[in-house]
């Protein structure tokens, strides 16, 4: 049994209540491992901790920021290959994805924002002979960071690296789902140098850690990644505060494909942009609208391509799915492939638990499924699943296909299959997405900015967007 730990004031500590929670491994459905069950009594101790180390981390220069930033960096990747195995021991993916992805975008992420830092430019307005005005940009002091369950390294060192590299300290929660390699990451930071009480990383359930950040006065800001319920009440407590706000929430990503695209390099991706990370990822397509000429041919290919992935053993390099994350996952999305059949819907392939044998038999395994036959205002076609389920329909124009692909309330990502260059420019600006991929899906540059129109967040991270989110602006004005 493995125990998890807190990092407080540069120490590894359980909670103060002395409880525990459990942690299970999706593969297998057992307890491995347990977590502290922290409260708002930690995150005290993290918050005081940060304010305590703020002034001097953020008088640091830039370079020295940047040097311990990297010399993390550099650890983790010496490391790879344990953060990879915990990633997928605690997710349940495939451990040549996290492998391939999950730990290797995070050096990525911290790499990013410790040399992006040493380029920085601030504004400069000339007023005639009258005055200057030039940008100063400084950190906020401390911020929270709550991180989901899909990509758990991954997507905490996209919040934390951007917030340490602008000078700010951050208390951050892992999900409690898998927190495993944010504590493997809390074990290098004394190594790397970075001082005490720069970053609390606090574990433990929403309704305790999460909300006791939230609402902590001296919190000055909020970087949350999850669900869109959750994000509702992150901001109803948050605003009354005025703190800062960045929520990357729920998707709901439609893919178009049309019949002028290139069929093999467009059918091998969407499998990929459907069921990567069991369909677990917010970019995810789920939605595929093909244009009716090429509809029968894409069906008929794209069900068949799905049937030959392989859903295993996460620590076997043949396996295309692992595991989902957990039992009440597992649930949720067979119970959505219930009302989708309730709702008139056509499984084509999957929809059932996949049971593994040996030692595999209790783990929380779903077989890619598509379906058929649904309308667009259909709950199967508006409500997240958050798992290896995507739903198939035909259009004939492209007014009609917009209307399906921007008829939920989310607007997180979109994907535009054509081989019409004027068509890719003209649907890209009409497509409510705070990301549109034309001809590929998940290519990412850090520069660009990450997030979602409508219910699926607000604010924008990844580049410039992220250090300014950071930072707050001041203007100063000097009369010549």
């Amino acid at each position: 049994m493995e125990e998890i730990l807190n990092l407080i004031g540069g120490r590894l500590q359980p909670a103060i209540s002395g409880g525990w929670l459990d942690d299970h491994e999706p593969a297998t459905g057992r307890v491995y491992a347990r977590i502290p069950d922290s409260d708002e009594r930690d995150v005290e101790a993290a918050v005081a901790a940060a304010a305590a180390a703020f002034p001097a981390w953020s008088a640091r220069s830039r370079e020295e920021r940047s040097r311990i930033l990297l010399r993390l960096a550099d650890l983790i990747e010496r490391d790879l290959e344990g953060f990879a195995q915990a990633e997928s021991r605690d997710n349940g993916k495939p451990v040549h994805l996290a492998r391939k992805v999950d730990i290797p975008r995070a050096v990525s992420n911290f790499r990013f924002f410790a040399t992006a830092i040493l380029h920085e430019h601030s504004e400069a307005h000339l007023m005639d002979d009258i005055a200057v005005n030039y940008t100063d940009r400084s950190p906020i002091g401390v911020v929270g960071a709550i991180s989901p369950w899909n990509l758990p390294l991954y997507l905490f060192t996209w919040k934390i690296a951007p917030a340490l590299a602008a000078g700010n300290c951050v208390v951050a929660k892992p999900s409690e789902v898998t927190p495993m390699t944010a504590f493997r990451m809390a074990a290098l930071c004394a190594e790397a140098g970075l001082p005490p009480g720069v970053l609390g990383i606090v574990h433990g359930l929403g309704p305790k850690v999460g909300a006791a950040i939230t609402a902590h006065p001296r919190v000055k800001a909020i970087t949350f990644t999850g669900g869109t319920r959750t994000g509702q009440e992150i901001a109803r407590v948050a605003a009354p505060q005025f703190k800062k706000l960045s929520l990357e929430l729920g998707g709901k990503n439609p893919v178009l494909v049309f019949a002028d695209c290139d069929f093999e390099e467009m059918l091998r991706t969407t499998v990929q942009s459907s069921f990567r990370n069991q369909g677990q990822i917010c970019l995810c397509g789920s939605r595929i609208l093909i244009e009716r000429p090429l509809y029968d041919r894409f069906r008929d290919a794209f069900v068949e391509r799905v049937k030959a992935l392989r859903v295993g053993d996460p620590n076997d390099p043949g396996s295309d799915l692992g595991a989902v994350v957990s039992q009440a996952h597992m649930e949720k999305v067979l119970g959505h492939i219930r009302l989708a059949q309730e709702e008139g819907g056509r499984v084509l392939c999957g929809g059932e638990r996949v049971m593994l044998p040996g030692d595999l038999a209790a783990g929380w395994y779903i077989a890619p499924t598509v379906i058929e036959g649904l309308g667009p205002a259909c709950r199967t076609n508006q409500e997240e699943i958050f798992g290896p389920v995507v739903t198939l329909a035909p259009f004939d124009t492209e007014e009609e296909a917009l209307a399906a692909a921007n008829g939920t309330t989310y607007g997180l990502a979109s994907v535009l299959w054509t081989g019409d260059v004027k068509r890719a420019h003209r649907l890209a600006r009409r497509l409510e997405s705070g990301i549109v991929w034309v001809n590929c899906w998940m290519v990412r540059d850090l520069r660009t900015p990450f997030g979602g129109m409508k219910h699926s967040g607000v604010g924008r991270e990844g580049g410039v967007e992220a250090l300014r989110f950071f930072t707050e602006a001041k203007n100063i004005c000097i009369r010549l």
